[in-house]
């Protein structure tokens, strides 16, 4: 079962009441520590696995799952706590475990982490991490030049879970601190009318225009994305409303679940969550949330104009009617509903740029006006029962959230420690560097093929942090900035939500709308084309990612691009025979690929 599954088992009576007050415990623990002041790494980041435990190993578990969930919870949770009670004794060890007993417990910590991220998303991330462990623990046996000295048991051990690195490190250090936070808000947002919100702003703008229904989907996406940072979960909430209205308008089955999932995987590049990726590239990267922020704008902008030229492409073709009069809200509705993620939104922008506060303190401000919000609906009435029930949902959702992503970032550290521990990323990089010859353009091929399989298993944030990890030292080598680097890699993993085999948000939208999955994934595929493209056109036109440094430069450099991926867009969509489509295909790559000078 998922973490968003309902547990019976906590529907009513003590048992809802303490997964309730774990949930709260979870929220108010994690807003606490950014006004707390300094909180010691081995007490904030060994508690937030304490808080993640129980909702990935027993919350919706059932049967022998869930009673194995408790031992597991109860061993993982101990030994983070003696992590945290012990903390002053294990920073004099420098990462060495001390006796038999230490070891025991550190091994207990990384089997329960991953077998939490199994639970929480399945087998492959876990099995990545296994098989980095097995080559720290056995690669001295491997010869030639992948094999590594070797490293005590005890050195190994303790550099992964008693040091302020691997399972403590700096990603840890970015769920706790920041992503966590990102996810209460958007969970309080989430809970309130901010969704319809989304909604319907996106049918007033968008709604009579020709392929309205879709192009709403859109909009939606991009602003439900903004906020969620999860493809699944964006096709799941926005698609339960727009799929219908395509259905019903007569829009091709394969179109409308095609729109629903390129539109919501959108929400993983779009500022300012971008699925927790923007805070992982703060901490790997040193630059500012704010720079992250302007150089990811203006490249998931163009993401979502190619969607927008291909399904106006599409709209032409079929002739798919905009919604209704009766089917768009009224603007009563569009003003008052707005301003439920609007306020929150203005005040999180508010705190970053005009009181200039860290991204956390200035998100944790907006909860608190998001949650001022749960008091009233639309119909700007108090109801004390109807307010309670949204701050349940507020906390219960924000604390298996937090738990989801902690799942992920736990396990991904493992791996990133043990390339650290034993060298691996160095030579995976040079490998990298010798079989491209020294070359750009194939270490891109290269990356982008990596990328693309690692995502086809692994969620988008782990495969960016495992990639960037070994491929991007090769391309900051190779001449491209680390930001550049990084946005790359990070697009290119999330090119497996849509391309096959594996494309989860297809899979989603296909089963919701009752279409073949592979015809989506193709048609997907066609409208999703600037995904493939764009991380071209960055590393083409650096100037696209300068919005902070050259305003002017970067919205030229958009502009060029925007082109380019129109006719490439109308090209693949438009059937006015092949030599014109070819032309036209050929022109918009010479556009996206022709660097300015």
């Amino acid at each position: 079962m998922s973490l968003t599954t309902p547990d019976p088992a906590a529907q009513a009576g003590p048992v809802r009441l303490f997964w309730l007050g774990l949930a709260l415990a979870s929220v108010v623990f994690h807003i606490g520590l950014v006004f707390w002041g300094l909180v010691p790494n081995l007490v904030s980041r060994p508690m937030h696995l304490v808080f993640v435990l129980p909702w990935v190993l027993v919350w919706g578990q059932a049967g022998l799952m869930r009673h194995s969930g408790y031992v597991l919870a109860v061993l993982g949770v101990g030994a983070a706590l003696w992590v945290v009670f012990n903390r002053d004794m294990l920073g004099d060890q420098y990462g060495f475990l001390e006796g038999q007993g230490q070891v025991a417990i550190a091994a207990v910590l990384i089997l329960v982490v991953l077998e939490a991220a199994r639970r929480a998303i399945g087998w492959p991330l876990p099995l990545v991490a296994a098989i980095a462990l097995l080559y720290g623990l056995f690669g001295q046996y491997i010869p030639g030049r992948f094999g590594h000295s070797g490293t005590p048991i005890e050195s190994f051990l303790g550099t992964l879970t008693i040091a302020e690195g691997a399972l403590w490190g700096s990603l840890t250090q970015v769920s706790v601190n920041v992503v966590a936070i990102f996810v209460i808000f958007g969970a309080v947002l989430n809970a309130g009318e901010a969704g319809q919100g989304f909604m319907n702003v996106a049918s007033a703008a968008a709604g009579r225009l020709r392929g309205g229904a879709a192009k709403v989907s859109v909009l939606s996406s991009a602003l439900f994305g903004s906020i969620s940072g999860s493809a699944s979960a964006n096709v799941a909430s926005t698609g339960a409303v727009t799929l219908p209205a395509m259905e019903k308008l007569g829009y091709p089955k394969r179109i409308a679940g095609a729109v629903e999932a390129v539109a919501s995987s959108g929400g993983q590049i779009m500022p300012p969550l971008m699925g927790a990726g923007a805070f992982v590239m703060v901490e790997l990267t040193g630059v500012p949330y704010t720079g992250i922020m302007a150089a990811a704008a203006l490249p998931a902008l163009l993401y979502f104009w190619a969607v927008w030229v291909g399904i106006d492409g599409y709209a032409a073709r079929f002739d798919l009617r905009g919604l209704a009069d009766a089917d768009r809200p009224a603007r009563r509705d569009v003003l008052v509903t707005s301003a439920f993620f609007l306020v929150p939104f203005l005040i999180l922008l508010w705190g970053m740029f005009v009181m200039r506060v860290t991204p956390q303190y200035a998100a944790c401000l907006s909860i608190f006006a998001g949650a001022a919000l749960l008091l009233v609906g639309s119909d700007l009435r108090f109801n004390a029962r109807r307010a309670l029930e949204r701050a349940e949902l507020a906390v219960m959702t924000a604390a298996r959230q937090v738990a989801l992503i902690g799942a992920i970032i736990f396990c991904a550290s493992i791996v990133i420690g043990v390339l650290g521990v034993t060298g691996l990323g160095v030579k995976i990089t040079s490998l990298i560097l010798s079989a491209s010859g020294g070359m750009l353009w194939p270490s891109l091929l290269l990356t982008a093929c990596a990328c693309l399989i690692l995502g086809m298993e692994v969620p988008t944030t782990a495969a960016y942090v495992i990639c960037v990890s070994v491929a991007g030292p090769a391309l900051i080598k190779l001449g491209m900035e680390p930001l550049q680097a990084h946005l790359f890699v990070f697009w290119y993993a999330l090119l497996s939500t849509i391309t096959p085999p594996v494309c989860g948000a297809v899979f989603i939208a296909a089963g919701m709308i009752g279409e073949n999955w592979l015809r989506v994934a193709l048609t997907a595929m066609t409208l999703g084309v600037g995904l493939y493209l764009i991380p071209l056109g960055m590393v083409a036109n650096p100037g696209i990612t300068a919005l902070a440094e050259a305003p002017g430069w970067a919205v030229l450099a958009m502009v060029k691009v925007g082109a380019g991926l129109a006719l490439v867009s109308l090209s693949l969509v438009l059937k006015k025979g092949w030599p014109l489509r070819a032309a036209a295909f050929a022109a918009g790559l010479f556009l996206i690929l022709w660097p300015m000078s």
